[in-house]
Order: structure tokens, then C-alpha cells, then sequence
């Protein structure tokens, strides 16, 4: 168990190497002297004005001496601690020998202790603030013990108070004396705890600083790692599609030689399917493509689920009754303009409305309160696009917040089929995700 004066020292940050900057002096350290010296010199004069300056031998110049370089050491009380707190104890001592009121004023006695704290708040070598700062508490309590030892500071003081015997508790010259150690372990004292305490609160900002900075780091890769792999998983699911695209063209281009000589109209009709899901399969490798080129931005979040690259519309009726119950009723409606539009969807933007739809009820069971959610998917051919929309009636769980990784994972797939997306609170209550992709020649 370390010592009570390790303790001290570790409080100090005597060992530690950390380094507080210094800033260079500024306007608001020549504001302070300047407005340090200003009411100074005013209160100076208003004691001379009301006779408390009436026993000082010091000409009127050196009084307004004493007091402007007090304030003037304040401008380097960050820039140089140590040296103004070295300066503001010689000056307190000298101050003190020649002109004694002068030094006693209220003033005067805010520099010092001012000076004191910055030595201890701002030192960057806390070893050598530590000797410093020791070296001039001792040496002012040296001197308090000297002049009550061998001058006549306690017979001044009772003669001031015209004490002629004992009307307390105690004596009046011990009294004297332990009030005098008193106040100023109290004076010393406050200042070394005010800059141990502020050089503290400056570590710990700056340790929170790296902390943020390290996490903010920390997060930024983890990002750029989720959207690859979610661009990877885009990407086996689409190279399925288009396999599948091809594997097609390949049988019907197969049935349309075979029957090119004695049925011309099945061949032309095999070929212009092959045609088709050429096209189809050209389309989603464009999208791919122009997907995986885009620079790594933020990542999204793994979806649930196995890897099922045929899912489609047609599964979502499944999906919605595996998240159903447990306090969580989901609808599923499907709106088609035409008779099984829904099942001509193409095969990549079916799965995209599939894994938008997982994507969000995985949102609001672990996010949401809301213990009512309808998924509704519209198939527009006439209008030329699909549209998938997700509305809840909760608010967001306290204590579940999560990273944002999931919205953008559907963010990224709509980007892969030129989708437009729509995700946020609504202004009634509850949450929407929608996102519309648009289906051109491949309806």
C-alpha cells in the first residue's frame, strides 16, 4: 500500500509524463494584468486616501511599483508557472521587508496566490514543481517564524487590536500566532490544492480526448470492414442471380437450336427470352460494378439470416411469421397493379425488398417499443418501380441505441439497384423505412 506522501505525489502527477500545453500569452492574459493592475492601483490609492498607508516610509512611485509588477507577472502565469511563481514569492518577501501594508493588500495578496496556483496547474515538469512549490512554503513559513521569533509582529498586532490582558479562551500571544499559521495554511494551502485540482481536470480532458479519438479510430475501421463484407455478400448474392440469368440464356439458347429447323417461332421465342435475360443479367453486373466502385464510406450491419439469394416477395409471408408474437404483431400486405407482378420482379431487386423488409423488423425488436409494425410492398409496372415500406408505433428503447451499421447496409443495397431511400421518425408517432427501386426494361 503506497505511503500517505506517495499518495500526495501520485495526486500531483509527479511521476506522470504527460505535459500540459502551454499556451502562448494572449489577450485574455493581458486583459487580466491589465484589469489586475487597474483596480489595484484604485484600491492603493483609497486606502492611502482613508490613512492606512499612514506608517509606510516607501515613496509614493515605488507603492505604484510594487503593485503594477504584481500585476504585470500575471501575463506569464501559464506561459512560465514556475518562474512567475518564483517571482511572486520574491516579490511578496521584498514587498513585505520594505512596504508591509503595501503587500498586505487585498490586491497584492490575489497575485500571489494566483501566481501559486498557476505554478502548480501549468508546470509541465511536475518533479520540478514539486521542489519549487516546496521550496517556497517553506520559506515563507520560515519567514512568518522569524518575525514572530525575533521582531515585533505580534506586540504590533495586539498593540493595533489594544489588547491589554486575556479576554478569550487563550492567551492573546499564542492566539496570535496560530491565527497567523492558520491563515496562511489556509492561503498556501488553497492555492497548491486549486492547481493540483486544475492540472487534474486538464489530464483527465485530455485523457477523454485521446479516448474519443482512439474510439472514433476504432469505429471508423470497424465501418470500412462491415461495408466490404456487406458489398462481398452483395455481391455472392447478385453473382447468384446472374448465374442463374445465364444458366437460362444457356437452356433456352440450347432449345432454340434444337427446334431452329422445324419450328421457327419457339426458337425465335427461346431467343428472344435469352435476349432478355442477357439484358437482365448485363443490368445487375452494371449495378454491381457501380456499387463496388464507390469509395468505402460507413458500414453497414450484418443482416439475420442465412445466405438465401432466391428469396424474393413471394418469403416474405415466412419472414413475417417468424418475427410475429412475443408482443410484436406484423402485417404483410402486397399491392400489385397487375396480376403476379410481385412474382416477375427481377430476381435481384426481389431479394433487395426481401433483405430491406429482415433488415428492418431486425431493427425493431431490438430498438423499437413498438408492438405494431406493417410491412407493405407495392409493385408499380405501369409506373415502373417496386416499392417496400416498413412502419412501426414505437420509440427507440432506451439502452439499445445501436450503431446505424444496419440502415446503412440498406442504404448501400438501394445503391446497388438505383434505389431511392427514405428512413426516419415519422411526425405522428412510430418509425418508416422505405425505399422504392425502380425496375426500367427489366419489369
Amino acid at each position: 500500500m503506497p505511503s500517505p506522501s506517495q499518495r500526495v505525489l501520485e495526486w500531483f502527477g509527479v511521476d506522470d509524463a504527460w505535459e500540459r500545453p502551454r499556451p502562448a500569452i494572449g489577450r485574455q492574459d493581458v486583459v487580466l494584468a491589465a484589469s489586475v493592475e487597474a483596480i489595484s492601483l484604485l484600491a492603493l490609492e483609497l486606502v492611502r486616501s482613508s490613512g492606512g498607508l499612514e506608517h509606510t516610509d516607501g515613496p509614493v512611485w515605488a507603492q505604484w511599483a510594487a503593485v503594477s509588477t504584481g500585476a504585470v507577472l500575471l501575463l506569464g502565469r501559464r506561459r512560465w508557472p514556475l518562474t512567475v511563481a518564483i517571482l511572486a514569492a520574491a516579490h511578496m518577501f521584498v514587498a513585505g521587508v520594505t512596504m508591509p501594508e503595501v503587500m498586505g493588500q487585498l490586491s497584492l495578496q490575489i497575485v500571489y496566490f494566483v501566481a501559486l496556483l498557476s505554478g502548480v496547474a501549468w508546470a509541465r515538469d511536475r518533479r520540478a514543481m514539486a521542489i519549487v512549490v516546496s521550496t517556497i512554503v517553506l520559506f515563507m513559513f520560515a519567514w512568518i517564524t522569524w518575525q514572530f521569533a525575533l521582531g515585533s509582529t505580534v506586540q504590533e498586532w495586539l498593540d493595533d487590536e489594544e489588547f491589554t490582558g486575556r479576554t478569550g479562551v487563550f492567551p492573546p500571544i499564542p492566539s496570535a500566532i496560530a491565527l497567523a499559521l492558520l491563515i496562511n495554511a489556509i492561503y498556501f494551502g488553497g492555492a497548491i490544492v486549486g492547481g493540483g485540482v486544475s492540472w487534474r481536470a486538464a489530464r483527465q480532458r485530455d485523457r477523454l480526448r485521446a479516448q474519443a479519438s482512439t474510439i472514433a479510430t476504432q469505429a471508423g475501421r470497424l465501418r470500412e470492414q462491415a461495408v466490404v463484407e456487406e458489398r462481398l455478400r452483395i455481391a455472392r448474392e447478385l453473382h447468384d442471380v446472374v448465374a442463374h440469368g445465364v444458366s437460362a440464356m444457356g437452356i433456352q439458347a440450347g432449345a432454340a437450336r434444337r427446334v431452329l429447323e422445324r419450328d421457327p417461332d419457339a426458337a425465335r421465342t427461346a431467343l428472344a427470352h435469352v435476349e432478355e435475360a442477357s439484358r437482365d443479367a448485363v443490368t445487375q453486373m452494371r449495378r454491381l460494378l457501380g456499387t463496388l466502385r464507390e469509395g468505402v464510406g460507413e458500414a453497414p450491419q450484418h443482416l439475420d439470416g442465412a445466405r438465401t439469394t432466391d428469396a424474393g416477395v413471394g418469403d416474405l409471408a415466412r419472414l413475417v411469421a417468424e418475427v410475429s408474437g412475443q408482443g410484436l404483431a406484423v402485417s404483410l400486405d402486397v399491392v400489385e397493379t397487375r396480376a403476379e407482378a410481385a412474382d416477375r420482379l427481377p430476381r435481384g431487386i426481389g431479394l433487395a425488398v426481401y433483405r430491406t423488409v429482415q433488415e428492418a423488423l431486425t431493427n425493431v425488436r431490438r430498438h423499437s417499443t413498438a408492438d405494431t409494425v406493417s410491412v407493405v410492398v407495392r409493385v408499380d409496372e405501369a409506373g415502373s418501380y417496386a416499392e417496400v415500406e416498413v412502419v412501426d408505433n414505437g420509440r427507440p428503447r432506451h439502452g439499445t441505441s445501436g450503431s446505424g451499421l444496419g440502415q446503412l447496409g440498406i442504404r448501400e443495397r438501394a445503391a446497388t439497384h438505383g434505389g431511392q431511400v427514405d428512413i426516419g421518425p415519422r411526425v405522428t408517432g412510430g418509425y418508416r423505412v422505405r425505399v422504392r427501386y425502380p425496375l426500367g426494361a427489366t419489369a
